[in-house]
Parts: C-alpha cells; sequence; structure tokens
C-alpha cells in the first residue's frame, strides 16, 4: 500500500487504495522548485494508477497560461486541472507543496512537502535530463541542477536508451515477480524514485536475466519515472 511521509505529523500515512483522490500541486510561482512540486504530484498520480485507484491532478497558485505549465509539460508532466476553479471534490485529497508550506489545504488532506532545487532557474534545454537529475534524489532532500548532474544524467539516459532498444530486439520475457515486488515497494514507500532508478541500476548488469526481461522491467519501471526509457526502440545504433 502506498505510503505517504505527512509534512503535518512527519508519519507515514497510508492512501487507501482505490479511493477517489485528488491530488493537488500548490505551486506558486514559475522557478525550479515549483516544477518539482508538480513533477512529485505527477509521480503520486502515477504510482496510484499503477494500483488500480482513480486519480486526477490540478493545479493551484500558479498563473494561467504560464511558463510553470510549459515547463511541466516539456519534462513529460501530463497537463492538470486548473485546481482554483474547482471546489474540494470527493474522495480524499493530497496536497504536493514546497518545503515548509501547505497554504489553504483542507484539514483532512495529507501534505507531500517537497525540497528546494538550486539553482532557483533550471535550464530545460534538456527536459528529459533535467527530470532524471530531479529523479536521482529523494524530494525531501534538496537537488542541485548544475552543470555536473545534468550532464551525468544525459549520460546515464542515453546509455539507457541504447540499452533499452537493444533488449527489445530479442524474445520478450514476464518481469520477474521479484523485481517486479522491488519496483512496487519503491514507489509506494514514499515515492521513493532513487530506489526505484537502483532496481533498474542492477538490472542492468545482473548476469542471470534475459534481456527481454530487462526490456519489459525498464518499461514497467518508466510508466513510474516518465523518462521515455522506451523511445529509441527500432532505432539503429
Amino acid at each position: 500500500m502506498l505510503r505517504i511521509i505527512d509534512a503535518r505529523t512527519g508519519e507515514p500515512a497510508p492512501a487507501a487504495r482505490r479511493a477517489p483522490t485528488r491530488v493537488e500541486a500548490h505551486a506558486p510561482g514559475c522557478d525550479a522548485t515549483a516544477l518539482r512540486v508538480v513533477l512529485v504530484a505527477d509521480l503520486l498520480v502515477r504510482v496510484l494508477e499503477l494500483d488500480g485507484t482513480p486519480a486526477w491532478g490540478v493545479l493551484t497558485g500558479a498563473e494561467k497560461g504560464g511558463r510553470l505549465r510549459k515547463d511541466a509539460a516539456a519534462l513529460g508532466i501530463r497537463p492538470f486541472e486548473d485546481g482554483d476553479a474547482h471546489g474540494a471534490g470527493t474522495g480524499q485529497s493530497v496536497r504536493v507543496v514546497g518545503e515548509g508550506g501547505s497554504g489553504e489545504a483542507a484539514p483532512d488532506a495529507a501534505i507531500v512537502s517537497v525540497a528546494p532545487v538550486r539553482p532557483a532557474v533550471s535550464d530545460l534545454t534538456d527536459p528529459d535530463a533535467v527530470r532524471l537529475a530531479l529523479l536521482e534524489r529523494h524530494h525531501h532532500a534538496r537537488v542541485g541542477l548544475d552543470a555536473a548532474a545534468l550532464d551525468e544524467a544525459r549520460g546515464t539516459l542515453a546509455r539507457w536508451r541504447r540499452s533499452v532498444a537493444d533488449w527489445a530486439r530479442h524474445p520478450s520475457r514476464p518481469v520477474p515477480g521479484e523485481v517486479r515486488d522491488r519496483l512496487r515497494a519503491a514507489w509506494e514507500d514514499d515515492l521513493d524514485a532513487p530506489a526505484v532508478l537502483g532496481v533498474l541500476r542492477q538490472v542492468e548488469t545482473a548476469p542471470d536475466l534475459a534481456d527481454g526481461a530487462r526490456f519489459e522491467i525498464c518499461a514497467y519501471a518508466d510508466r513510474f519515472l516518465g523518462l521515455q526509457l522506451t523511445r529509441d526502440v527500432g532505432t539503429a545504433y
């Protein structure tokens, strides 16, 4: 079961399975931290959907038609509804906010706190690398988007996409149950993206895995990560 750390209590709060859930990204401004808030909300919606939970994302605090929505789309974040124009709705609610804030959240809503990004203005010339660099650190930890971090993310993505394209040429094999369980345990434990990436790094070099299984594992994990790992399937390197 998905557990998130509620910033109000500092304790894990279980998210009820299959109860309609409103995920609110409260992101005033359009800096890199606001973008990270929307990214974490996107991860939360993805996990809920993977569990069969009806979920919808809304964005509050942002200027309509502002740069934040455009930057979020560049990072592969699906469009969020305008939450300022909607009521709380039915079912449970989770609010994702920048560190130290909660805004006007409903009393029974869990609060997910997201640590700041430095520098405040991010370079989105390679948005996929930015997304991976942000995922490399847990959302409770501050993250730096410096040139070194982006170069490392860019290199990792290129290597994984080449490998996935190669593995796709081999007969498909199912995702091993043990690997599936590890991936789910990671993203259901407070959206632990670094742990999910760690599983992929182990899968990349595990000697006892068929290449067809490696492909399916990466495709499955990417339903959470949103890194377009299968983008280059069919490409000749």
